[in-house]
């Protein structure tokens, strides 16, 4: 009798191979992260779902968190992992709802048209924060994740035709939704929190700086329109860079965290990273 090959392990919704790996392992990911929420908030409806509906002010490293927890499990998990993290996201935008304070009326925070925005806002950080901090990635390959983040997408509700599928159809996407973006106090508020959020006293002396100057180059690498409509007086630091300069300080960080990654083993990979690697290790055509 010949013995029966088990079945190869799940490489997940996109696999080693994928532009997203590559991507979604680099250090400024975290970067990119915050260059969306910040994005993000430019939506009034967008802003106003977060403020109302969440406990983005006292939790705010708990959202990061989070976030941050979806983007490891639906990229590095199983298939049956990504799906179920899918699964708890749309139950939870399904139960939440909001007040547009300008007319008054109530609206669902799982509308296409708001779920396709945070996604676009996300997609178009990653590919515009990783360029301009020297990661490797033409037109081809970019294209090829914005195509790839359509199955992302679907995980929180979005049918195909929602969603960009390559680098031209997602800046045409983030131009038609400009004309409905506005700053408003909800929106302000929530930078003021993404740049400078609540940090214990004892830890603040040397987490604020570091932080003022991560998220501070977050906020200088969005689009010169976006930065425009915040118009922010007396940004701190790495928050008033401008062109070029923020360009410098993007590689200039990404080069200190592949620094530290070299020097600490266990940073060199997160650990959905790890766990998928060693899944992916049991079967060598894999």
């Amino acid at each position: 009798m010949t013995s029966r090959r088990p079945p190869p392990p799940d490489v997940g919704l996109f696999g080693p191979g994928s532009v997203t790996w590559r991507l979604h392992a680099d250090p400024m990911l975290g970067i990119a992260g915050l260059r969306a929420l910040m994005l993000q908030a430019l939506h009034p409806r967008a802003a106003e779902a977060v403020s109302q509906r969440s406990s983005f002010r006292e939790d705010v490293w708990g959202r990061l968190t989070r976030t941050t927890e979806f983007i490891g499990v639906t990229t590095y998990g199983t298939t049956a992992q990504a799906l179920s993290a899918g699964a708890h996201v749309r139950a939870v935008h399904a139960a939440m709802g909001a007040v547009d304070p300008g007319t008054g009326r109530g609206y669902r925070v799982d509308e296409p048209d708001l779920l396709a925005w945070v996604h676009d806002c996300l997609v178009d950080s990653v590919v515009e924060v990783l360029r301009r901090s020297g990661v490797a990635l033409d037109d081809d390959a970019a294209d090829q994740y914005v195509a790839e983040q359509v199955r992302a997408a679907a995980l929180v509700g979005l049918e195909p035709h929602e969603v960009p599928r390559d680098l031209a159809g997602l800046a045409q996407a983030v131009r038609d939704v400009r004309p409905q973006l506005r700053v408003t106090a909800v929106a302000r508020e929530e930078v003021g929190y993404v740049i400078a959020p609540p940090i214990p006293a004892r830890y603040a002396a040397v987490a604020r700086p570091a932080w003022s100057a991560v998220a501070g180059l977050a906020f200088a690498s969005l689009p010169s329109w976006a930065r425009r409509m915040y118009s922010l007086p007396d940004l701190p630091g790495a928050a008033a860079l401008h062109g070029a300069a923020t360009t410098v300080g993007l590689h200039a960080l990404r080069a200190s965290l592949r620094g530290v990654q070299g020097l600490v083993p266990p940073l060199r990979a997160g650990p959905h990273l790890r766990t998928a690697r060693e899944r992916l290790a049991q079967d060598p055509d894999a």
